[in-house]
């Protein structure tokens, strides 16, 4: 086939849409074709030499997308390399406009889609660029400073609108991770290093850095390279990632970025990288991203389920790492479904369920993919798996048993079923013999029920889903197909009125069976054949039953349709229309039926057509519900053998019309004949079938539209109009006429075709063999001479009325406009499209933009007449008429906007029924496909809808239509509906006028002017209605194009200074909502829509050559060759006006909008619209005119609140623009520190970082060592390793002058005369010390950019007029007060970055005072702010630099004055500045713990948390991590030590621990005891605190605390106790979840040992629910080593014979969780040990004294043998949905102890309800395991003993 076209084309394409050849025009698709990218390549190429970015390039890069959604990848392979050089090029343009950055990344993305095509070789791309790119949009420098707007995040909106800006902010970031993934295939090999050099210096944990190096990592990092370049490519970095992934816990945000890229680096290398050593951990740390609940009492850190991985990559990377020589993965797999297969169970549910489902569903597909990927798919330069590692059948087996338990049970989960199904589909596709027979016993179970519908909904959309897998049956599965006929007469009884989704699926279920099964009863090729397998014989014998079933399933649909008629369902009263159930049952009907009867022998056929048709014809239905079923049903029977079903209704329906119609006066009544409508409907729905069939009929059938048309019944004539419309369509449209399963149908004698052997098979994609319908020459004259016949008489008739020469009324001019509609929706595709001039003038440009034509199938008779443009013609006529003379006749206007709708777009089919179609198309394609083989392999009935489709696509392609002049007077017309009286027609209106917009090419601009000329102040004849139908014109509809912002200077500078004028306009006002309504979305749109747009257009010298080898390039040659140089260099001179005359329009915008402001009559409303759209106008790349500066500076002093706040955004931007640029050199570290670095990797505090950290001893005191201080302003710069070049400040004499007057520039000027007047300050100061909205207001970084600016800027040069203010405000105490001056103090302390020593000395020595005054007034309300103010000053600089601040807030935080709350918030400042700091202060860490120790025994509880919470900072430095050295900071084991010699005495003694209640920091000192539990307090918040917070966990710290926290925590859950209990407990809740190394598990079980012998029975039992949790979340780890798993067991069997009851009971809960989880096994040593502890006899009981003591303490052999009982319930009660073999024996022992003595008894009572509550379900199945004698015994137990004897 590619021979033949490389003849035509003159080259190979590179992968084609194979469905273009099967279209009836497919011959003359690579002509078309060719010519089309002829014409991209020259006009495109044309475009980028002629540097036309807009709209040039940008159209034919669009054309080019239009291209590939036709073509495919229809060109050469040099060409698709040029073609992705050239848009390579473009996206990386520096200055890009982003709406264009994003066009042309998509079509980039899309050109990169199909990576097989090109391989490393054929294509290299850089990387940096696309880095460069990522960057300045994603960590955007003035993005928050509004002088560059992405599509994203706007100020507040509605919670609705702010979904779609998330959206939308991440779209763009969307588009350009694609883009990242898309190309870094093609990164070339050195890549991987160069990476590692830029981002491992950002590798500082304890940094937001960290997460952004990560996430680079994650994006840019290559992994698909050929083996030999490994050492190039992941090997770099394997290593290093993998062991800071293993030595991180807690969850920080980056873990799960890391996770991301070992499922792609594992799943990209299968059998290359080696995953063994890890897997335990991997599994381990799989199964607590989870967060199972599990245990009693679980606290889960808020971390755990923010940052848990993303379950695609989980699924991806445990998909990857199956198979191998050990397939160590899948023995941890089964592991990981025993342990969470109970949680899968329908009567369990919580928020974790969604993750687990997800799971479920997706891990089946990877392996499904993996498998194809490994054995069908073709090979290309990507290097295959090796052999080794490939997935075997023994592989596969195990991996389908070990997910059956889960699935099986997820099937009834409360999500529903889907996912279930989905899992079920694929695992059918690998081993259905697994898989099909339990589902199909639980299908039939339930289709016997009744009482459970949920149920056999379940279980058929599981069905469906493995429909083909059960079918094929294969050599695995013979049995498969002997199911269908069973399963399809069980389903039948589902056709039930009364139950909607049982009805739904069960239409889905058995159309899905039958479109899969030919219909055809064979049963007689028994007789005829001996050549038939057993199999085949059984199936024929079978598909006797085929009639049978075809006929009751019609009987069924016939009694729904009779319980579903109007008369039945509704009251008279009642709406006439279906209802939105009735619809989707009518739909599942018809469809389902069409189906059975396409499937169909002809035998079946004829009776099934017999029996509709009596069943049609000899009722009588109402036309709305039930008539439209029946209908259908008749549709359905004609669709499949038109000439049959035709000869039989046809005659029919027209004699008992023409019967009924005989008499003249029918044609007049306005309510018919019930039979008259139902024949009429029938008729207009049989004849919707294949056109030439229907030709036989003709003459009756124009007899019957004559007749009909001109009923006076709008009833009536509404059915014969789609009568109309239906004939027209049948004969003039191209659709394929057959769907049957086989290609020719079922109609072969048996001899030659045996219709069994082709159950279930795919259509084949080379030999489809569809029959189309293509009109012949008949078909069209019969069309036209309807049309001439029916349509010109409406039309003069019409034509005449709206020449006022001929009287119509309301009622027949809407008859006529349906007649005409109907007319051009039936023969639309045969009428050629609108034709003229061009408008023009309205775009200049170098560069052809042409419409592409498209061939349709359809070659225009132009020799007939065009009815298009007559009625296009009278339409316009007749509206101006109507608007003239009776604009409140609605309803023929509403026919007149869809009639000129479809004029403009419709050429055989509406653009919303093809999307609900590809939609739909999808979904069946998804429920149906097979991923396993793979190849396009569905059904026949699916690929023939999708090459339909494929034409529709063809029809619909409308981007980029000319614009003519026709469509400039249709759209006019559309703008004047748009703007008329009634608000329904202005909406049905402009929703035309929208998609009209969208259509042609810039027509914008042409319709623009008009909407704005209604708007015009001076305009005094416009009504409201025009007034508000020109705003909703500009706002536009949420899915099109908004007027109010287009993308472009020309538009946004008359439409926006228009918006704020027409607040001037008579027709405005603001008393009425509606109008005040409009005006804010318009706002609000125009905000959140505006991207900032380029004022440069620039297209550099390496695009241009690009587009040259573009023009040179051959096969197809472009149309047109390389422009002259003539033309080159007028290129070049547009290029550069085009960039100065946006300049110009950008300034003349803002002029235009400040003279709009300068008007005094403009309503408050406008003033502030137009003050946000200045805002909107400030960008990076140009500055704010000098009136705009000194118009936004004075409304910082403006009276409303909003326009301060954007003037404080505002100001803040414009003092970035007019921010100096600082010199920066680069320094070599190790000269400073005079150490060479090592060699490898060395990160932490190391000698050659030392010079960063802060020494009390060397700190700049004065100008001299300030000014020869290297200060390094970054924290992360240094700890993990030296980027290759530092970048720092260059010393102060190297740097820019600082600002004084005679040096500013206007601008600079203009804000330095308001700042330094001291009556603009204090009203300044007044309006920021206003409180906002009460008890809501926070510190606010806006203005904090605002002072931080003004100070970096100026210097000092406004601190003098601040000064007065600062210090009245820092003594006043209230809340916004405090707020303003923390605000201020953070801006001058960030801004003062660059001033000269002498300035910042005398800074401090005034702020330090200040700040002492306005600490120790501090409030529960403005302690946040405070703290905010520290860290923001504190951020980002070197802490030499800070040295006053940070000594200041170290002196003696805990200074007792002001009371506990004072001393809480100095710390919560401090620790505000240090945790800023990070690694750099070691000494200031060092002084505040040696200050803090002797402080722990605080009694305020407040200050207790803080000094937890601080604590945790101070040790987050001391991190265990890869390549790190030991930190200088402090260290958690020497803290830990002296902490516990502390506690010793608590740790001796055996009596509790009592809570001591003195509450002063009272009289002499307290015995050691007191002192210790206040210090325990204290060590139990710190725990709580850095639980989740740190990096790594001090196990062997922890370990020393553990004995202490047993003996406090309480047993029960209880708050009334004292928070020292409380604290424990949680403690424990929260280090149990700990995640342990296998070194640290003897330890701690050792330390459990201990304490489970102490006398304490509370510490006992927390022992239990400590290990059930530990146990759990380190499953794998414990698992992975024999000798911890006896220590576990050990331990539970000896705590169940511990004296105490409740210790028992709950060694018995935890050992069936242990063996639930599979975590031990009930194997024979165990059962025997149970029941030899059972069999212990008990003493006889003898009498004794009443009241002695002796009973109450059990003797031991009741506890031996109250131990062996539970341990038998608790292997009872650890498999609660299912018997294994052992289980029927241990009931029996069991039942033995029924009568012994308590608690014995209770035990056994229990344990029997409870096996008889989680059995009970599926008994039926249970009871299958018991013996009889069993059974007996069973049933006494269960059954409770009669009340009466």
């Amino acid at each position: 086939m590619k021979k033949d076209q490389a003849e035509i084309s003159g080259f190979v394409p590179q992968k084609e849409i194979v469905y273009n050849k099967l279209l009836p025009y497919a011959d003359k698709l690579d002509r078309e074709s060719n010519d089309i990218l002829a014409q991209i390549k020259g006009n495109l190429g044309r475009a980028v030499q002629l540097r036309e970015l807009w709209p040039g390039i940008l159209f034919w890069t669009r054309k080019l997308s239009t291209y590939l959604r036709l073509y495919g990848r229809k060109f050469s392979k040099e060409d698709h390399v040029l073609f992705i050089k050239l848009l390579y090029e473009l996206v990386t343009i520096p200055k890009l406009e982003i709406s264009m950055m994003q066009s042309f990344a998509r079509l980039l993305i899309n050109l990169l889609k199909k990576k097989e095509l090109l391989s490393r070789e054929d294509l290299e791309l850089p990387w940096r660029p696309l880095y460069e790119l990522y960057e300045s949009i994603l960590y955007s420098k003035t993005e928050h400073l509004g002088l560059n707007w992405f599509p994203n995040y706007r100020a507040a909106a509605s919670t609705k609108q702010k979904m779609l800006n998330f959206v939308r902010k991440r779209s763009v970031e969307n588009v350009l991770k694609t883009l990242v993934k898309s190309c870094r295939l093609y990164f070339p090999e050195s890549a991987t290093q160069e990476m590692l050099d830029e981002w491992r210096p950002l590798l500082c944990p304890f940094d937001v850095t960290m997460h952004k190096a990560i996430g680079y990592f994650e994006l840019f990092l290559p992994t698909i390279m050929p083996p030999e370049q490994h050492h190039k490519g992941f090997k770099l970095w394997f290593d290093e990632l993998m062991e800071l992934w293993v030595s991180v816990q807690n969850l920080p945000v980056w873990e799960g970025n890391l996770v991301n890229i070992f499922a792609r680096l594992a799943n990209d290398n299968i059998g290359y990288v080696n995953w063994d050593p890890y897997i335990p951990q991997i599994f381990t740390r799989i199964l607590r991203s989870f967060n199972l609940p599990v245990g009693t009492s679980l606290m889960i850190v808020p971390r755990y389920l923010t940052n848990s991985y993303d379950i695609a990559h989980v699924v991806l990377w445990v998909s990857a790492m199956l198979g191998g020589p050990q397939n160590q993965a899948q023995k941890q797999l089964n592991g990981l479904f025993s342990s969470i297969a109970s949680f899968y169970h329908p009567s369990n549910n919580g928020r974790w369920l969604m993750k687990l489902m997800k799971l479920l569903q997706r891990l089946p597909a990877s392996v499904v993919r993996r498998l194809h990927r490994e054995r069908y798919k073709k090979p290309c330069w990507i290097s295959p798996v090796p052999p080794s590692h490939r997935l075997t059948d023994q592989d596969v087996t195990e991996f389908v048993e070990s997910m059956k338990q889960p699935v099986l049970m997820a099937m009834f989960s409360k999500t529903g079923s889907m996912d279930a199904a989905q899992a079920l589909q694929n695992l059918a596709l690998m081993r259905p013999e697994l898989v099909i027979p339990p589902v199909l016993e639980k299908t039939y179970s339930a289709m016997e029920t009744l009482t459970e519908p949920h149920q056999l909904t379940a279980t058929l959309s599981c069905m469906i889903g493995m429909a083909r897998s059960l079918l094929s049956g294969g050599r695995h599965y013979p049995e498969g197909p002997a199911h269908v006929l069973p399963l399809l007469m069980r389903a039948l009884p589902g056709v039930d009125p009364n139950d909607f989704s049982k009805c739904m699926i069960t239409f889905q279920f058995i159309a899905t069976f039958t479109t899969l099964v030919p219909l055809v009863d064979c049963s007689s090729a028994l007789h005829e054949k001996n050549d038939l397998t057993e199999m085949e014989r059984e199936l024929c014998s079978a598909s006797a039953e085929f009639e049978d079933f075809v006929l009751q399933f019609m009987d069924r649909c016939f009694a729904l349709i009779d319980s579903s008629t109007l008369e039945q369902t509704r009251e008279e009263t009642e709406t006439e229309k279906m209802t939105h159930l009735e619809s989707l049952v009518e739909l599942g009907l018809s469809s389902t039926f069409s189906t059975i009867l396409t499937q169909c022998s002809m035998e079946i056929f004829k009776v099934a057509l017999e029996k509709v048709f009596n069943f049609a014809t000899t009722n009588i239905f109402e036309t709305r519900v039930a008539g439209r079923m029946v209908a259908d049903m008749c549709r359905a029977a004609a669709k499949c053998h038109p000439a049959e079903s035709l000869r039989l209704f046809v005659p029919h329906c027209c004699s008992a019309i023409t019967h009924l119609t005989a008499n003249e006066d029918v044609l007049k009544e306005e309510e018919l004949d019930k039979e008259l409508l139902w024949n009429l409907q029938l008729l207009s729905e049989v004849t919707r079938v294949d056109g030439e069939k229907l030709l036989l009929y003709r003459t009756q059938l124009v007899q019957i539209l004559q007749l009909s048309l001109r009923l006076r019944c709008k009833q009536g004539y509404t059915l014969a109009c789609n009568l109309l419309h239906h004939i027209l369509r049948s004969t003039a449209l191209t659709y394929p006429t057959d769907y049957c399963s086989v290609p020719g149908g079922f109609n072969k004698p048996l001899q030659e075709y045996l219709p069994i052997k082709d159950w279930g098979r795919p259509g084949d994609l080379w030999n489809l063999d569809i029959q189309w319908h293509v009109p012949s020459v008949e078909e069209t004259a019969f069309v036209f001479y309807i049309l001439d016949l029916l349509l010109q008489p409406e039309l003069q008739r019409l034509q005449k009325f709206a020449q006022g020469e001929q009287d119509m009324s309301r009622d027949d001019v809407l008859q006529s406009l349906c007649i005409v509609q109907h007319c051009l929706l039936g023969a639309g595709s045969m009428l050629p499209p609108l034709e003229g001039p061009p408008v023009t003038g309205l775009v200049p440009s170098m560069v052809i933009l042409e419409e592409t034509k498209l061939y349709n199938g359809v070659d225009y008779d132009m020799s007939r007449e065009n009815y298009r443009e007559a009625i296009c013609k009278v339409m316009s006529q007749l509206l101006h008429y109507i608007l003239e003379h009776s604009e409140d006749d609605t309803k023929s206007l509403f026919a007149v906007i869809k009639i000129v709708s479809d004029l403009m777009h419709f050429k055989g089919s509406h653009k919303h029924e093809f999307d609900s179609r590809w939609k739909s198309f999808n979904l069946v394609k998804k429920s149906m496909e097979n991923r396993l083989h793979g190849k396009k392999r569905h059904i026949r009935a699916l690929l023939i809808d999708r090459v339909l489709l494929q034409h529709e696509m063809r029809k619909l392609l409308v981007e980029g239509c000319e614009y003519k002049t026709v469509h400039q007077d249709l759209l006019g017309d559309l703008l004047r509906l748009s703007t008329s009286t009634y608000s329904q027609v202005r909406s049905k209106a402009q929703n035309v006028l929208f998609t009209a917009l969208g259509t042609y090419n810039f027509c914008c601009r042409d319709i623009t002017p008009r909407v704005l000329e209604l708007l015009k102040p001076t305009r005094t004849d416009v009504t409201q209605q025009q007034f508000k139908g020109a705003l909703y014109c500009l706002l536009g509809n949420h899915c099109g194009v908004c007027l109010a912002n287009l993308h472009d200077w020309d538009c946004i500078a008359q439409t926006w200074p228009a918006i704020v004028r027409s607040g001037l306009s008579s027709a405005m006002s603001l008393e009425k909502p509606s109008i005040v309504r409009l005006f804010d979305d318009l706002a609000d749109k125009v905000h959140r829509q505006y991207e900032t747009i380029g004022i440069d257009f620039s297209v550099p010298e390496s695009a241009v050559l690009l587009g040259q080898s573009i023009t040179k390039s051959t096969q197809p040659t472009p149309h047109m060759g390389t422009p002259t140089d003539q033309e080159l260099d007028q290129g070049l001179a547009l290029q550069k006006a085009k960039n100065k005359e946006a300049v110009e329009k950008y300034e003349g915008l803002v002029k235009d909008l400040l003279q709009c402001l300068d008007d005094h009559d403009l309503p408050w409303k406008f003033e502030q619209i137009a003050i946000g759209f200045l805002s909107l106008l400030l960008r990076d790349d140009h500055p704010l005119p000098e009136p705009a500066v000194h118009f936004l500076v004075q409304s910082l002093n403006h009276d409303a609140l909003v326009v301060r706040k954007m003037a404080i955004a505002a100001v803040a931007g414009i003092l970035k623009q007019l921010k100096r640029t600082r010199k920066k050199v680069p320094i070599s570290p190790s000269k400073i520190s005079g150490v060479t670095e090592p060699e490898g990797l060395v990160a932490g505090d190391r000698p050659g970082n030392d010079w960063l950290q802060y020494h009390r001893d060397i700190l700049p005191h004065n100008q001299q060592t300030w000014d020869t201080f290297c200060f390094v302003e970054k924290t992360h710069w240094g700890y993990y390793s030296w980027p290759k070049k530092l970048m720092v400040y260059a010393p102060p004499n190297e740097q820019p002058q600082d600002l004084c007057t005679e040096n500013m520039s206007e601008r600079e000027h203009i804000i330095y005369d308001q700042f330094t007047d001291p009556t603009f300050i204090s009203q300044l100061i007044k309006f920021l010390s206003l409180e906002d909205r009460k008890g809501k207001d926070k510190f606010n970084p806006r203005r904090f950019c605002l002072f931080k600016g003004l100070f970096r800027n100026y210097s000092d040069a406004f601190l003098s007029v601040l000064k007065p203010h600062m210090e009245r405000l820092a003594a006043d105490s209230h809340e916004s007060t405090q707020r303003c001056v923390a605000e201020i103090i953070a801006g001058l302390i960030r801004g003062s970055k660059h001033w000269s020593f002498n300035k910042v000395e005398a800074l401090w020595q005034f702020l330090i005072p200040l700040m002492r005054t306005a600490l120790s007034k501090i409030t529960v309300e403005t302690y946040a702010d405070w703290g905010t103010c520290v860290a923001t000053a504190c951020e980002s600089r070197d802490p030499r630099k800070l040295h006053w601040l940070l000594e200041m807030l170290m002196e003696c935080p805990l200074s007792g004055e002001g009371g506990s709350f004072v001393d809480a918030c100095h710390l919560y400042v401090l620790q505000g500045g240090l945790a800023q700091q990070e690694w750099r202060v070691p000494e200031l860490l060092h002084r505040l713990l040696s200050y803090l120790e002797p402080k722990l025994t605080q009694v305020y509880k407040n200050v207790r948390e803080r000094i937890g919470s601080v604590l945790t900072y101070i040790f987050m430095i001391d991190v265990t991590l890869p390549y790190t050295g030991p930190t200088k900071s402090p260290h958690i084991a020497q803290f830990t030590e002296r902490i516990l010699s502390k506690l010793k005495p608590l740790m001796e003694g055996d009596e509790e621990i009592q809570n001591h209640v003195l509450e002063e920091n009272g009289v002499g000192e307290q015995d050691e005891r007191t002192q210790a539990i206040k210090l325990l307090k204290t060590v139990l918040k710190w725990q709580m605190a850095s639980a989740g917070r740190s990096f790594s966990t001090p196990v062997p710290q922890q370990l020393q605390l553990l004995p202490l926290l047993f003996k406090i925590a309480p047993v029960e859950n209880d708050d009334s106790y004292d928070e020292l209990k409380r604290d424990a407990k949680t403690c424990l809740s929260l280090l149990s979840q700990g995640l342990l190394y296998p070194e640290q598990i003897p330890l701690v079980l050792e330390v459990l040992h201990e304490i489970a012998g102490i006398s304490s029975w509370h510490a006992r039992f927390s022992v239990l629910t400590y290990l059930q949790i530990m146990v759990f979340y380190n499953l794998f780890t414990i698992l992975n080593t024999e000798q911890a798993i006896q220590g576990v067991r050990d331990l539970v069997i000896r705590l169940l014979e511990d004296e105490q009851l409740e210790v028992r009971e709950m060694a018995a809960t935890t050992l069936s969780g242990f063996l639930q989880c599979n975590f031990l096994t009930m194997d024979a040593s165990m059962q025997t040990h149970f029941e030899a502890l059972c069999k212990t006899r008990l003493p006889k009981k003898r009498k004794r004294d009443v009241g002695s003591v002796v009973d109450t303490i059990p003797s031991v052999d009741l506890v031996r043998r109250h131990a062996g009982v539970l341990g038998l319930s608790a292997c009872i009660l650890s498999s609660p949905y299912d018997v294994p073999t052992w289980m029927p024996q241990i009931l029996m022992d069991l039942s033995a102890h029924l009568n012994d003595t308590q608690p014995i008894e209770m035990t056994v009572k229990k344990t029997l309800s409870n096996f008889r509550r989680t059995h009970h379900d599926n008994w039926l199945e249970h009871k299958q395991q018991f013996t009889d004698d069993q059974l007996v015994v069973l049933t006494d137990l269960l059954v409770s003993p009669c009340y009466y004897a």
